[in-house]
């Protein structure tokens, strides 16, 4: 009689002492819908575990030391300047740590990929309302996770202590001053004493490689139980109902094709990494406090506040005995505002449409036009002001006065947005009426009174058993059924 093999004997050994075997079964059962916009959340996780891999590579050579060194390495232009150890660190990591600069740099292309995919994914959930009734508590995970994303990406490139990562920290220290009260206390909490504070750069660190990366990863690991709790969203077809998920079952189908895309996703940042060159530090040289660089941009994701600040006209006011600085409004109340409304959309959303059931179907945009003209003045909204943050830049650029373009763009600020949510609502109704789908009122003569043959009932697609008497029953109805891989499983 032949043995065992020893990898089944290991996996019963543990399933005795675990009993994991049920539920590890149940879950690759699951059925996830064959749609190219659900893999927009799956690239965000995919760049997630780059930027923990290459995270761990580069902080085994980055030393977040604001302490004076005189740099001697192999950058020839900046041998002999006094600058931070973190900065020689980064410099040494790029030109003198074999396969440094190209972590570097994929590190920094897996992060700014990885808030656009969050923000990609949660724009699709936004237009096709998935975040309804029963999953309003993962559109609030989801924003949460482009918000420390965000915080995350901002203290990463703020380590590195160059003359562009310094000014953007003197920019948020003046944000945080602003806040009435409490604003000096939470700068000295973060910098470790007036800024620049002699404990800046370590509790940047700390909170880049371990508090931060730590929530998002619980949050990623909720998020996704949550997927699989409340089974995931589809749009309308054959076959498909609020009871039901039509799709490929997550093993085998679909898990080849996540592994594909991860692979895909990492190979895309490689290349980029490789080819592509982004956050030259070298160039900018050593934070110098007298000192701005000139054309100062932040990251993508930073420079609409950025943008706020440009273009928030010069007053300040007083309430309640406390002076209100300038850069309060745009730099604090304004991301809090846009942030709020963001997490109380879904109940925002609930109270308008007066709904109060389950929604497992996702709507098309074009069906919904007011919902979908929000949305794309939300936008054009955000797309103004991330203008505004290059906005030296474009007066440089086309020989432009300053402040034409600043004037410029407060008045698109206040323009732009509504003129874009009613065309994108305008274009909703006419795709909507043009739709063939769509029942239209007989305008032709009135119809024959001659009694029609009935129609044949159409047949109800086939799906497993809503709650199976056992595991060998359900194996035994598959078989004899034919289910195929890509079937149909019902919702709890």
């Amino acid at each position: 009689m032949a043995r065992t093999p020893l990898t089944n004997r290991l996996v019963r050994w543990l399933d005795r002492r675990v009993g994991g075997a049920r539920v590890a079964r149940k879950t690759l059962d699951k059925v996830f819908p064959d749609h190219w916009s659900f893999l927009l959340g799956e690239v965000s996780l995919y760049c997630f575990i780059v930027l923990v891999l290459t995270g761990v590579y580069l902080s085994l050579f980055f030393s977040p030391s604001q302490a004076t060194v005189t740099y001697s390495g192999s950058y020839g232009p900046l041998r002999g300047v006094e600058m931070s150890q973190a900065y020689e660190s980064a410099i040494r990591i790029s030109f003198d740590v074999r396969a440094g600069m190209v972590m570097r740099q994929i590190h920094h292309w897996a992060a700014l990929l990885f808030i656009a995919a969050i923000t990609a994914h949660l724009a699709r959930i936004f237009f096709t309302g998935a975040f309804r009734r029963p999953r309003e508590l993962n559109w609030v995970i989801g924003v949460t996770l482009l918000v420390l994303a965000m915080i995350n990406g901002f203290a990463g490139y703020s380590l590195l202590d160059d003359q562009l990562s310094g000014t953007g920290l003197r920019i948020a220290n003046a944000i945080i001053l602003s806040v009435p009260l409490i604003g000096t206390w939470v700068s000295s909490l973060l910098f470790g004493g007036p800024y620049p504070g002699p404990e800046t750069l370590n509790r940047l660190f700390v909170a880049h490689i371990l508090l931060i990366p730590a929530l998002i990863g619980v949050l990623i690991a909720v998020h996704l139980a949550l997927v699989v709790r409340h089974k995931h969203t589809q749009y309308p077809g054959p076959g498909k109902r609020e009871d039901n998920v039509v799709g490929q079952r997550l093993w085998p189908t679909y898990t080849a094709k996540a592994g594909g895309l991860f692979f895909l996703v990492a190979s895309v940042l490689a290349a980029l990494g490789g080819l592509a060159q982004i956050n030259a530090i070298w160039v900018t040289g050593p934070y110098r406090q007298a000192d701005v660089s000139s054309a100062s941009q932040p990251d993508w994701y930073m420079g609409w506040t950025e943008g706020g600040l440009r273009l928030m006209p010069p007053f300040e006011i007083r309430a309640f005995g406390f002076q209100i600085p300038n850069p309060f409004f745009p730099g604090v109340l304004l991301p809090t505002v846009v942030f709020g409304i963001l997490y109380a959309w879904p109940f925002i959303e609930q109270r308008f449409s007066k709904t109060t059931g389950e929604h497992h179907l996702l709507f098309r945009p074009r069906d919904h036009p007011v919902h979908t003209g929000v949305g794309v003045a939300a936008f054009a909204f955000i797309a103004v002001m991330l203008l505004a943050g290059s906005s030296d830049v474009i007066a440089v650029t086309f020989g432009l006065s300053v402040n034409v373009v600043i004037w410029t763009l407060r008045t698109a600020l206040l323009v732009v947005p509504p003129i874009a949510g009613l065309v994108a609502g305008r274009l909703c109704v006419e795709l909507r009426d043009r739709d063939p789908d769509r029942p239209r009122p007989s305008t032709g003569p009135p119809p024959s009174t001659d009694p029609a043959p009935a129609a044949a009932p159409e047949p109800e697609p086939s799906s497993e058993p809503s709650e199976p008497e056992s595991e060998l029953a359900t194996g035994i109805a598959r078989a004899t059924t034919g289910l195929p891989d890509d079937g149909r499983a019902p919702r709890p």
